[in-house]
């Protein structure tokens, strides 16, 4: 089985630069508190790393 992770938005996308904007979506995230699970690999964790004061890890799985 895949390690996954638990990412959730915790922070808005408002009045940020649109790259940061963009990275939320490129993980499928849009509105505040929710959740997506995401494959762990080297792309997503460069991603949430990016934007850690928008993102939270909650749950890494497997």
């Amino acid at each position: 089985m895949a390690k996954t992770i638990v990412v959730k938005q915790i922070g808005s996308p408002i009045r940020r630069p649109a790259a940061q904007r963009e990275t939320l979506k490129g993980l499928g995230l849009n509105k505040m508190h929710r959740t997506r699970e995401l494959e762990d690999t080297p792309a997503v964790r460069g991603m949430v790393d990016k934007i850690p004061h928008l993102v939270r890890i909650i749950e890494e799985r497997g």
